[in-house]
């Protein structure tokens, strides 16, 4: 077995990549900036401490090991500057680390944020890349930096998964989950017919173990990954209810005006909801996942209700642990602001 590093490996995925990888690895070296609690990973890991964009530092950290994923990255609710600095300087920092330290493979954790709002579905891995704000773009940068090290020699499978949720999974979901258990109307954006395809973290994982496993000539490309056959997102949420035993229904609403009162909101900083959030979710979004399919051996495993029930039940046996703290990443709850007004008169 070999040693995995992990950057950003305290944050949602990383913790699920070392708990489904821990049979697989001798030993993990996750590498962020935020908290970790080493009760909740397998004892062969290790944590260090550590921004990215500190080369030196980084370099001198992940020597010895043999593979690395790549999934640190500042979040749409960072400040612009930062967002640029870790997701290109960092990124470019973690390949020439792998590179100078003999690392022969590094996965690159992209988004499909890379696509921007595509009026074409599904959306295939050659389609334009029309980043939308800071985040898309520099997820762009990021993977021509990654095609710029796979010159070098470096293998670089680049991953770009919708978005993906599963147990500990909180953050926007959190207000979702919250609204649902007190069996609130969930209002969608639009008429809810749009197909809004997310992904089970545990999927996820499987397709970032086989880009780090396969041969060279199936892994060094770019690989879309997302639940299969996704429905319309008010029939997917409906089945999620159910399959909760909760009363919530889906409250359609008119897009255009419900968008301009979030944009809003958010410029006033009394939503925790970012563009990214509000201004795709009344549209299709959903990729072809063929090429994960057909090349690395990839299938997902879950519905998208199916996922929705694994984080909400996560939630429901934990929320008491959570209740109190706050913040900007996927493992926390975030603030509803002026969210929790209107639930109550949901």
């Amino acid at each position: 077995m070999a040693k995995l590093v992990v950057t950003g490996g305290a944050g949602f995925l990383g913790y699920h990549i070392c708990n489904r990888l821990k049979d697989k690895y001798d030993e993990f070296l996750v590498i962020d900036i935020d908290k970790f609690n080493s009760e909740e990973y397998p004892g062969h890991t290790k944590y260090l401490k550590l921004d990215i964009r500190d080369f030196g530092s980084l370099k001198s950290a992940i020597k010895g090991y043999d593979q690395v994923v790549h999934a640190a990255a500042a979040l749409p609710l960072w400040n612009p500057k930062d967002i640029y600095t870790v997701n290109v300087d960092g990124t470019r920092n973690v390949l020439e680390a792998a590179i100078e330290n003999n690392i022969k493979r590094v996965v690159f954790i992209s988004s499909t944020a890379v696509y921007g709002v595509p009026k074409k579905h599904p959306i295939y891995e050659n389609d334009p890349l029309i980043g939308v704000g800071p985040y898309g773009e520099t997820k762009i940068k990021a993977e021509k930096i990654c095609e710029e090290y796979r010159e070098k020699g470096l293998i670089v499978p680049i991953i770009r998964p919708k978005t993906f949720i599963g147990t500990g999974r909180l953050g926007v979901f959190q207000i979702l989950f919250d609204w649902v258990e007190s069996n609130k109307k969930i209002p969608v954006i639009g008429n809810g017919e749009n197909r809004y395809q997310l992904l089970e973290v545990q999927d996820l994982v499987d397709a970032i173990y086989l880009a780090l496993t396969q041969a060279e000539e199936k892994a060094n490309d770019t690989f879309n990954v997302g639940a299969k056959n996704t429905k319309p997102i008010k029939e997917y949420l409906q089945e999620f209810f159910d399959k909760v035993g909760s009363k919530s229904k889906v409250l359609t609403t008119p897009a255009p005006l419900v968008i301009f009162l979030l944009e809003i909101f958010w410029m006033l900083r009394i939503s925790p909801l970012y563009k990214w959030v509000y201004g795709t979710a009344h549209k299709d979004s959903f990729v072809s996942i063929e090429k994960a399919e057909k090349v690395l051996g990839w299938s997902p495993k879950f519905t998208e209700a199916e996922a929705l029930v694994n984080a909400f039940n996560w939630y429901k046996q934990h929320k008491n642990e959570i209740a109190g703290a706050s913040g900007i990443t996927h493992r926390v709850a975030w603030k509803q602001g002026i969210l929790a007004l209107i639930k109550k008169i949901m």
